[in-house]
């Protein structure tokens, strides 16, 4: 917490230019605007900030504690054909400009229809609707509330608002300024003619106002400005109701199932071993393929480090949602979010290692070959996102983005890789070779039992099954989207662990439910499809965003933002299926692994 006197200096800074249309972020200093004495600094940034675009540094936007000042900064010289163009470009494409002040973002308040709309920084400029022409603001009026109440150590800021104008000054008149000089106030003008237009060999001032207000709002409060959502109670509502019925359902599905498992282990008890075997001949259903249940799955190295990972997201997801519920992470540290997902996956990679080698182990007898599981499981998923963002990385480097990956920062995620994550990953799979398997209840048979044919193709089963996962997740999913595309905060993260929470709960019982309905056609190639049964909600979460790519982000222009988009969604996919399909694994191996056990077999 900050505190200033009357008349501290404080300078506002300047984060990259962003534009819900092109999603891809620029520096501030990229357009012709004032420059600070001594020249542009950066401000230290944290990993999730540069990963996500973010290049903060000093403004010449000059305030001092309460004195209301009407200010004069620059004048530029002509503008050249170049820069009339990227203004005009950056206007239309609806890029706005990112100012802090005691890192508090910049917020302008407007009316639509009747209604208070509020958004963080303004526009570049704006193009009236049936004209050629566009034209930049150059002229902010700031309100920098205070508390009402004096401490004994000085003032706190509590609010940052600003009101964007475009206004033509005479060039003689401003060149005879210096930079700070006071001004006479001015009024925004409505006529376009008293606006300054963008065109080459204009010279534009940039002017602003400051004025100092006393609030009743208190230092702890100070973000909930931010943290509004208009209709938040009719989402709230419509949320709850959904998670409801759908864990009602959940509910239901598994009590029938419990009751019918129960009932069919409880007839086979009952019989003496002449009947059983009888039984046995004459019946179908999960009893038959007792010799083949445990049998070793098709590709069964990748299956384990698809589980390790799915292991070591899940772990890395539930512990973020936690510490940002408790409030740990909040929206005024910026980028810090993705800054603790990192480290904490790097740090829980020896779950990865240590749940990939016990599943080989468990599944093989033996632990040879494990150091190959935990190279896989360090190498799995980073490989994926490593490939995916260079690919992106390449088309943000060509538009000159601040949102690419700089070298330097490629090399920092490599050496955190390989010099944090690949060994924790190897203990980890030391662990698992140490640890004892757990052993199967019954023999498996040297040949295998053929499959009834079926009419219609298991995966259609599996497919349809994350249908009910993606139920409980795809209205928080459309906040989240929003949040990232929108540039909207997102804070409910409390409600997103009870969310977290019945996924976890519908995607075991979704699991299980479907394993059991392949046990009972006699089809015990169980592993796979118990794994994607839950997992396949990823291929509904992806569909969902190319939906809110087309329907809710309709402004998004050039295939270079749509390729942004659609690579960055093809990353939360892939992390959200080997985290469900993990939960429905490990619940569908518990489940099939007690109700073997609770057959007794010769």
């Amino acid at each position: 917490m900050h505190t200033y006197s009357n008349g501290d200096e404080i300078f506002a800074k300047v984060n990259s230019l962003t534009s819900i249309e092109t999603e891809l972020p620029f520096s501030y200093y990229s357009l012709p605007y004032c420059r600070p004495d001594g020249g542009v600094r950066k401000s230290a940034e944290n990993l999730g900030e540069l990963l996500m675009g973010d290049q903060i540094d000093n403004s010449p936007y000059r305030f001092r504690m309460n004195k209301n000042e009407s200010i004069f900064l620059c004048i530029t010289s002509p503008l050249t054909e170049q820069e009339v163009k990227l203004l005009k470009q950056r206007t239309r494409d609806l890029y706005q400009v990112n100012m802090m002040l005691d890192n508090l973002p910049a917020m302008r308040y407007a009316n639509q229809n009747g209604v208070k709309i509020q958004w963080t920084g303004f526009p570049i400029g704006y193009s009236p609707p049936n004209s050629n022409d566009d034209y930049i603001i150059n002229h902010l009026k700031f309100r920098v509330l205070i508390p009402d109440k004096k401490k004994t150590s000085g003032y706190e800021i509590v609010g940052f608002e600003v009101v964007p104008c475009s206004v033509k000054h005479d060039p003689e008149e401003m060149s005879k300024l210096h930079k700070y000089d006071n001004i006479s106030s001015i009024s925004c003008p409505m006529d376009l003619e008293k606006s300054q237009i963008i065109r080459e060999q204009e010279r534009v001032a940039f002017t602003y106002e400051v004025e100092f207000v006393k609030s009743d709002i208190r230092w702890p409060s100070r973000w909930d400005a931010y943290l509004k959502m208009e209709g938040a109670r009719v989402h709230w509502f419509s949320i709850l109701n959904s998670l409801m019925v759908i864990f009602f359902l959940a509910g239901i599905v598994f009590v029938i199932f419990l009751r019918t498992v129960r009932r069919d282990l409880t007839r086979y008890e009952e019989l003496d071993k002449e009947a059983q075997a009888q039984m046995n001949e004459e019946l179908s259903g999960w009893k038959l393929v007792v010799g083949d249940v445990f049998r070793e799955p098709e590709h069964a190295k990748l299956l384990c480090v698809m589980v390790g990972d799915g292991v070591q997201i899940t772990g890395m997801a539930a512990v973020t949602i936690v510490f940002a519920a408790l409030g740990f992470m909040s929206p005024a540290s910026r980028g810090m979010l993705l800054t603790g997902m990192i480290i904490l996956y790097l740090l829980l990679g020896t779950l990865a290692g240590y749940a990939g080698v016990y599943l080989w182990k468990t599944i093989k007898g033996t632990s040879d070959g494990w150091r190959s599981i935990a190279w896989w499981n360090a190498c799995f998923f980073p490989g994926i996102v490593f490939v995916i963002l260079t690919m992106l990385n390449f088309l943000l480097w060509g538009s000159k983005s601040t949102g690419a990956i700089p070298i330097s920062l490629y090399f920092i995620l490599l050496s955190l890789w390989f010099c944090i994550s690949v060994p924790l990953t190897l203990f980890g799979g030391f662990l698992g070779t140490r640890a004892e398997p757990i052993q199967f209840p019954v023999r498996t048979n040297q040949i295998p039992r053929e499959i009834p044919a079926r009419k219609y193709p298991s995966w259609l089963l599996v497919l349809g099954a994350g249908t009910l996962p993606f139920g409980t997740l795809f209205i928080e999913l459309f906040f989240i989207l929003s949040s990232i595309w929108l540039g909207r905060f997102y804070y409910v993260f409390g409600f997103l662990f009870v969310v977290l929470m019945l996924l976890v709960i519908v995607c075991a019982e979704v699991s299980v439910v479907l394993t059991y309905m392949h046990l009972c056609v006699e089809d015990w190639r169980w592993w796979w499809k118990a794994f994607f049964a839950s997992g396949s909600v990823a291929f509904y979460v992806f569909l969902y965003s190319i939906n809110y790519l087309v329907f809710d982000l309709q402004s998004l222009s050039g295939p270079i933002s749509a390729l942004l988009y659609l690579g960055y969604s093809l990353i939360m996919a892939v992390a959200i299926m080997l985290s469900t399909g993990t939960i429905g694994f490990l619940m569908s191996f518990y489940f099939v692994h007690y109700l073997f056990s609770s057959v007794k077999i010769d």
